[in-house]
C-alpha cells in the first residue's frame, strides 16, 4: 500500500508542480499587465467568486461526499463481480451511479450558473459591498462595482465547466488514474496566459481579456477529460435521479460538507468583503501572498490529500481501521517532510522571491513590501493548512460530514472575531493573520476529534520525525539567511543577478536540509504504512 501511495503521490505532485509553475507564470503576467491597481482588484474579485462555488460544487464538498460513496460501490461491485466472474457487472453498477450523479448535479449546477450570470451585481453587492457604497454615492472608486459586475458575468460559466471536470477527475482518481486530473489545471493557466498576452488588444481592458481566459480555460479543462473517461468505460449519459439510493446518500453527506470543507473559502470571501473597505491594492496584495502560499500547499498538501481520500475510503469500506490510522499517519509525515522547509525557506526569502517573480511593469517595490507582509502572516499557518488537507479526509472517508461542519462553524466564527480584532489595527495583514489563526484552530479541532473517536492519534514515531524536521528546517533557515543579502542590495542587482543569487540560496538551503535530516536519522522506512 505504501509503495502505491508514494507512486500516486509523486505522480500527482509532479503534475501539480507543472500546474503551479504555470500558475506562477500566469500571476507574473497578471502582475506585469495590471499591477495591484483597480483592474487587478476587480479581476481577482471576479475570479474568486466562481472559484468559491467551485469549492462547493466541484472538488470541495461534492468530492468529499462523492468519492467515498463511489469507492464503496466499487468495492461492493468488485466483490460481487468476483463471485459471478463478471467484471462487466461491476462496471454497470458504477456507471449507473455516475450517470445518476452527473445528471442530478448537471441540472443543479446549470441553474446556479445561469443565476450567477444574470445576478452578477447581487454577488458584487454581497461580497464587495464597499464598492457598491462608493458606486451608490457616486464616490471615487465606484467604477469598481460596474466593472466587477461585468467581469463576473464572463467568469461565472467557469463554474459549470470546472464542476464536470472535477467530477471526471474524481472518477479517474478512484480508478487510480491520478495524472489526468492533476494535469488539467495546467490548461486553465495556459488559457489565461495566452489571453493576457494576445487577447488584450481585442477586449475593452486587460481585465476583460483575463476574464475570457478563465472562461476558455474552464471549457478546455472540461473537454480534455472526456476521452479519458471514454477510455475508462465511464463516459455515460447523465440522468436525473434525485431520489436514487446513491444520490440520496451523497445528498445527505454533502449538505454539512458544503460548509465544513469550504470554511477556508468562506473566510477568504469575508476577507474580500472587508478588504473592499480598505485601500486600493489590499485585495491584490492578499491575492499574491495567497498564491505564493498555495504553491507548497497545492504541491504537497493537496497532492498528498488527493491520493489519501480514495485510499482511506476503500480501507473504511474493507473495515481496516489499523491501516486507516497508519495511512493518516503516513500523510502527516509526508506533508511535514516538505512543509517545514517550505515554511522556513519562504519566510527568509519572501521579499527576493516576490521581487524576482512580480516586480516588473505595473508591480512596484512598494507592492513587494506589502505582499511580503501578508505572506509572513499566511506562512505562520502553512502547516495548519496542510494538516487540514490530511485530517479532514479522516472524517469524509468514514462518511462523517457532521463533525467537520461543527468544527468548521467554530473556525469561521473565530475567523470573524479575529478579523474584527485585527483588521482595524493591521489592515489587510490582519485579515491574513486572522485566516491563519482560524486555520490553526480548525486543524487542532480536527485532530482532537479523530483522537477522541479513537480513529487516529499521532504516533511517537511521527512526533519524533516532525521534531527532526523542525530542527533541520531551522538549520536550513539559518544557512539561507546568512547567504541572502539585505533588501536594498537585492534592489540594486540586475534581474539575472537576482535569479542567480536566489537559485544559489535555494539550492544550498535544500542541500543543508537534506544533509540535516540524514544526520538526524530520517530514512526511507519512515514513509511506510504500518499494516499491523
Amino acid at each position: 500500500m505504501s509503495k502505491k501511495l508514494i507512486k500516486s503521490g509523486l505522480i500527482v505532485s509532479i503534475m501539480t508542480l507543472v500546474s503551479r509553475v504555470l500558475g506562477l507564470i500566469r500571476d507574473v503576467v497578471i502582475a506585469s499587465v495590471m499591477g495591484t491597481g483597480i483592474m487587478a482588484d476587480v479581476f481577482l474579485f471576479a475570479n474568486k467568486i466562481p472559484n468559491f462555488f467551485r469549492r462547493l460544487f466541484a472538488e470541495g464538498a461534492f468530492a468529499q461526499a462523492f468519492v467515498p460513496v463511489l469507492s464503496e460501490y466499487q468495492v461492493k461491485d468488485e466483490h460481487q463481480g468476483d463471485q459471478q466472474g463478471s467484471v462487466q457487472h461491476n462496471q454497470q453498477q458504477t456507471r449507473l451511479l455516475i450517470a445518476q450523479v452527473s445528471g442530478t448535479l448537471g441540472v443543479i449546477i446549470t441553474g446556479v450558473t445561469l443565476f450567477g450570470m444574470l445576478a452578477s451585481p447581487l454577488f458584487v453587492i454581497l461580497f464587495g459591498f464597499g464598492w457598491f457604497v462608493d458606486w451608490f454615492n457616486d464616490a471615487p472608486g465606484g467604477e469598481k462595482f460596474t466593472l466587477a459586475s461585468n467581469l463576473l458575468s464572463i467568469t461565472f460559466p467557469y463554474l459549470w465547466f470546472i464542476t464536470f471536470a472535477a467530477l471526471s477527475g474524481a472518477i479517474l482518481n478512484t480508478l487510480g488514474r491520478f495524472a489526468v486530473a492533476a494535469f488539467t489545471p495546467v490548461l486553465l493557466n495556459i488559457a489565461i496566459i495566452i489571453m493576457a498576452i494576445y487577447g488584450a488588444p481585442y477586449t475593452p481592458s486587460p481585465a476583460h481579456a483575463l476574464a475570457w481566459g478563465v472562461f476558455l480555460g474552464g471549457l478546455i479543462q472540461f473537454l480534455f477529460q472526456i476521452p479519458f473517461l471514454y477510455k475508462a468505460g465511464m463516459l455515460v449519459k447523465p440522468k436525473w435521479a434525485w431520489h436514487s439510493e446513491g444520490v440520496t446518500k451523497i445528498r445527505k453527506l454533502i449538505v454539512p460538507a458544503l460548509f465544513g470543507v469550504s470554511v477556508t473559502q468562506i473566510n477568504l470571501l469575508l476577507d474580500t468583503l472587508i478588504a473592499s473597505f480598505l485601500i486600493t491594492g489590499s485585495i491584490s496584495w492578499l491575492y499574491y501572498a495567497d498564491r505564493l502560499l498555495e504553491f507548497p500547499l497545492g504541491l504537497f498538501g493537496i497532492g498528498i490529500a488527493t491520493v489519501v481520500l480514495p485510499s482511506l475510503s476503500k480501507l473504511h469500506s474493507k473495515n481496516n481501521p489499523a491501516e486507516f490510522s497508519s495511512t493518516l499517519d503516513w500523510g502527516i509525515r509526508v506533508i511535514s517532510l516538505f512543509g517545514w522547509p517550505a515554511l522556513a525557506g519562504l519566510m527568509v526569502l519572501a521579499q527576493p522571491i516576490i521581487m524576482v517573480l512580480f516586480m516588473r511593469g505595473e508591480f512596484s517595490q512598494h507592492d513587494v513590501m506589502q505582499v511580503s507582509m501578508a505572506l509572513f502572516a499566511y506562512l505562520s499557518g502553512l502547516l495548519s493548512f496542510m494538516f487540514i488537507k490530511i485530517l479532514a479526509p479522516g472524517y469524509y472517508a468514514r462518511q462523517d460530514t457532521k463533525t467537520p461542519v461543527k468544527i468548521g462553524i467554530t473556525a469561521m466564527v473565530a475567523n470573524m472575531v479575529f478579523n474584527l480584532m485585527l483588521a482595524p489595527f493591521l489592515g489587510y495583514v490582519g485579515l491574513a493573520l486572522a485566516t491563519t489563526l482560524s486555520a490553526t484552530l480548525n486543524a487542532w479541532l480536527l485532530y482532537r476529534g479523530l483522537k477522541a473517536q479513537g480513529v487516529y492519534q499521532l504516533s511517537t514515531k511521527t512526533m519524533l520525525f516532525i521534531a527532526k524536521l523542525m530542527i533541520s528546517a531551522a538549520v536550513m533557515a539559518g544557512v539561507v539567511y546568512q547567504l541572502s543579502s539585505d533588501f536594498e542590495v537585492w534592489l540594486q542587482m540586475s534581474f539575472v543577478e537576482q535569479v542567480q543569487q536566489l537559485s544559489l540560496c535555494i539550492a544550498l538551503g535544500v542541500a543543508s536540509y537534506l544533509l540535516m535530516i540524514t544526520v538526524l536519522g530520517v530514512r526511507l522506512n519512515d514513509f511506510t504504512v504500518n499494516k499491523d
